[in-house]
């Protein structure tokens, strides 16, 4: 658990630790501030166009060996991302790094599922929780120390000492997950990385007010490659895009409200920043502390919920976490007109606790609905639900700033409150629906 718990908190401390540093970065490098986003967006594409893939690709040769394979990657191309001396070169090193990140976030909830017997499962993924919700939570103030006493360079070389003592970890103790008799699908492999970058690339176009033209498309490419894509699997035991397991009711139900609530999560974490400094006139520094109480809440009480979910049904502690994060986006959007730090904070801390509660039981959910030779997919689907429901609630925020205007920040978390109520229905409907019967690991 400690070689995958940190793998997990790398991938997340380095997407946050990035967002933060952009502007020093492009500073140093002597590039505009525009191209640099390219340092995340370079990741986060490389991150959603490889994991169903590589989720796959764990289940043919085993996960234990795609985690140990994504380790050194992500190792050695955090080496060569403090090594980069231009943009284009931190950029490639990034996208290298993505793909490392991937490996390690489509497989480590099934690496879970084998190492915890079934009845403490939600221990094993509300662990999970924690970990990742800590690593948003102070991946921004670890980034401004290592800003304040050293380069930019040593953002990312302070994953080469942690990631070689990861590695040495996850070399000795994890567990053989075993091997099936599929082929990879090479061509599967290509459209769906390209089904999804179109889809990523269309949401960020669409989200900056680009072309029409370009916007449709991207739309429309990535549309034809999942219709070739689901055409090329069917009938495979094992597709790469699991449609097989989104036939199971418990499952497509788990990742409808997965994609529903982190849509809502992803409303609320880029309006809020704007909300606290250019509504309420507050500093970038005092945004940051006041962003700081969703995530914290949600470490809290992940292990918790996880504990909960292995002794009571996971669609019944989801439903009541998504109600209470709605209520809580319903009361963030009603803020009043000058606000106090006591009046944000509650608010907030309303928010991570009902995502909270939520998360770790939607996690075991989802896993412990796929047989366990599906192990992979399924972690590749939780994934995959987390990144497409935040890229969809980025994109809308700029659809809520562009019919709003001034009131944008409201609109999009009022936007958000009702996705998360539409993900607390969904989750209540799987209390009526009977588990499939699945073996699973002892």
């Amino acid at each position: 658990m400690v070689a995958v718990l940190t793998g997990v908190a790398l991938a997340t401390l380095d997407t946050a630790i990035a967002n933060t540093a952009l502007p020093t970065i492009a500073a140093d490098l002597g590039v505009d501030p525009s191209a640099s986003v390219w340092i995340v967006n370079a990741y986060q594409l490389a991150v959603v166009a490889t994991l169903l893939p590589i989720a796959a690709l764990g289940e043919i040769v085993g996960q234990q060996r795609i985690y140990i394979a994504g380790f050194i990657l992500f190792t050695a191309s955090s080496l060569v991302c403090a090594l980069a001396w231009s943009l284009p070169t931190l950029v490639a090193a990034r996208v290298l790094q993505g793909v490392g990140a991937s490996a390690l976030m489509a497989v480590n909830i099934a690496l879970i599922r084998f190492i915890y017997p079934a009845d403490q499962l939600g221990r094993g993924v509300g662990l999970n929780a924690f970990v990742v919700g800590v690593g948003f939570a102070v991946g921004p103030t670890v980034a401004s120390l290592i800003l304040v006493a050293a380069p930019w360079p040593w953002l990312f070389a302070v994953n080469v000492p942690i990631g070689l003592v990861a590695l040495l970890l996850a070399w000795t103790a994890l567990p053989d997950t075993g091997r099936s008799g599929h082929r990879f699908d090479v061509v599967g492999a290509l459209l769906n990385a390209s089904a999804f970058a179109l889809l990523v690339l269309a949401l960020g176009e669409a989200a900056h007010e680009g072309p029409l033209w370009r916007i449709l498309a991207e739309a429309v490419g990535s549309l034809a490659c999942f219709l070739l894509l689901l055409r090329r699997q069917a009938g495979h035991p094992a597709p790469m895009l699991a449609a097989d397991l989104l036939r199971r009711p418990l499952f497509a139900l788990s990742a409808t409200t997965s994609v529903c609530s982190f849509a809502a999560q992803g409303l609320a974490f880029v309006s809020l920043p704007f909300l606290f400094q250019h509504t309420l006139g507050r500093t970038q520094v005092e945004t940051g502390f006041l962003m700081t109480p969703w995530p914290v809440v949600v470490a809290l009480l992940a292990p918790l919920a996880g504990r909960l979910s292995d002794r009571y049904p996971p669609g019944l502690l989801g439903g009541i976490g998504l109600a209470i994060l709605a209520l809580g986006m319903g009361l963030l959007a009603g803020l009043p007109a000058n606000p106090s730090v006591v009046d944000i904070g509650w608010r907030m801390a309303i928010c991570g606790g009902g995502f909270g509660f939520f998360q770790a039981p939607n996690l075991r959910a989802i896993m412990t609905s796929a047989p366990p030779a599906r192990s992979g997919g399924a972690s590749g689907i939780v994934a995959t639900s987390r990144l497409l429901g935040q890229t969809m609630g980025a994109a809308l925020v700029a659809a809520c700033f562009a019919i709003a205007d001034a009131h944008g920040p409201a609109l999009a978390l009022g936007l958000g409150g009702a996705f998360a109520a539409i993900a607390s229905v969904v989750s209540f409907l799987r209390l009526a629906v009977r588990q499939e019967d699945t073996a699973r690991p002892a």
